[in-house]
């Protein structure tokens, strides 16, 4: 089977990854990639915001299965662009993608379908903003309605900070989205999705904000662990049951059946799970713990995802113990991150390139914000988290910085589920 892989970031690297050491692909291209990919599979240049062009280099490439891992080209439509060329795709449909571009179109999706999540309300017109804001926080929740690269939202206990976020985004066209506070520790689950089969992966949890402790704005991610030893054995059949399941639902009954990956991301109340957010694609960097212990050969998956034959595979394999996520960012990120500086130390075990790209010289050079993921996995999350801080500080990268609590109170026993009713 070949394998195109369409993406740059460590999302795409663990893709490439994991899909290297299935034995049913023979052959594997990332386009566009980056520094790490190369060493794994042909490289290629595409425009992501050009479905067509993604079309046509599937057709060029003599690719078996496309698959797509940024938001940006599946809601262009490349997935809809590929599968019209008559090559298999993982990914979901514009129509369907919608579940993210749109936290509207999302809450409209888990309004009709049942699946609980924060109260909302869309703001479109400066003149409504300050009514609207009155029926909410604090602490108060604004969001762009629009894709934000994980960047546009704001938690603050500080209405005069919520209000200049909000018509920061008004003033450039962007409706704002207004929701209530969901109090619980947060997890992500991605789910493999063949337009009505669903299988999860294993859960997991992200970091968003850039400083240890939770400070500082937010960002695409600053690192990631799973499995979550703190969470119940049945938390991940509930949310399939109760959220991503009743949504896959109302995708179809609405003409926009989803096939790929679907993110729910969630907070885990007092009443039960709720969703904060939907994505249409693996997480970053939820998918690079998650991918570092899937045992099950990935491209196998991600063909059946594609054909509509989930349901027909056999229970998926895990590694035993635990993986930890941590990114490296480049100096000014999550601002204006400084780029061309020399990486050392980037060859490394459990290093997966997003920002990076290698000189005519030779050396590879940071050209992102996150510039790279670093994965450690052990036998629980305090041995993987050694591995993970002990790779990361051999990388040296002028300015770079990172989280070092990465999974450190899950380590500790510091989570709670709440009791749900």
């Amino acid at each position: 089977m070949r394998v195109l892989v369409i993406g740059s970031g460590g999302r795409e690297h663990a893709l490439v990854l994991a899909l290297s050491a299935d034995p049913e692909v023979t052959a594997l291209s990332c386009a566009p990639g980056n520094a790490g990919t190369a060493a794994l599979a042909e490289q290629a240049a595409v425009d992501l915001t050009d479905a067509p062009a993604i079309a046509e280099l599937a057709a060029g490439w003599s690719a078996d299965l496309v698959v797509i891992g940024p938001e940006v080209p599946l809601v262009a439509g490349a997935a809809d662009a590929v599968r019209a060329a008559g090559i298999g795709c993982f990914g979901p449909s514009a129509a369907a993608a919608r579940i993210e571009s749109s936290k509207a179109f999302a809450k409209g999706i888990m309004a009709d379908a049942g699946v609980p999540t924060a109260r909302g309300e869309l703001v479109d017109n400066p003149a409504r903003l300050d009514a609207a804001l009155a029926g909410f926080g604090p602490p108060w929740v604004v969001k762009d309605d629009r894709l934000a690269a994980g960047k546009g939202v704001v938690v603050t206990t500080d209405i005069d900070a919520a209000r200049a976020h909000a018509m920061g985004l008004l003033d450039d066209g962007h409706p704002v989205l207004l929701e209530s506070y969901l109090d619980g520790p947060e997890a992500s689950l991605l789910c493999l999705v063949d337009g009505s089969c669903v299988v999860p992966l294993l859960p997991s949890q992200d970091f968003k904000r850039v400083g240890d402790g939770d400070s500082g704005p937010n960002t695409g991610g600053m690192g990631a662990y799973a499995p979550l030893p703190w969470a119940g054995p049945k938390l991940t059949d509930r949310i399939v049951e109760q959220i991503v399941a009743p949504a896959t639902l109302e995708l179809a009954r609405r003409g926009a059946p989803f096939s790929g990956l679907l993110y729910a991301g969630l907070a885990l109340t007092p009443v039960g799970p709720q969703v904060i957010e939907f994505n249409c694609r693996f997480g970053d960097p939820e998918a690079q713990s998650v991918l570092a212990l899937l045992r099950t050969p990935l491209g196998v998956l991600l063909h059946a995802a594609a054909t509509g034959t989930l349901a027909q595979q056999p229970p998926l394999q895990w590694t035993p113990g635990a993986a930890v996520t941590v990114v490296l960012a480049a100096d000014g990120y999550p601002a204006t991150p400084r780029t061309g500086d020399v990486l050392t130390g980037a060859d490394g075990e459990g290093v997966l390139h997003a920002g990076t790209r290698r000189r005519e010289d030779g050396e590879v050079v940071s050209a992102g914000g996150r510039v790279l993921s670093v994965v450690g996995t052990g036998a629980d999350l305090t041995a993987a988290r050694e591995q993970a801080y002990r790779r990361i500080a051999a990388v040296r990268l002028p300015g770079a910085h990172y989280r070092t609590d990465i999974g450190l109170r899950a380590a500790r026993g510091e989570i709670v589920a709440p009791a749900t009713r």
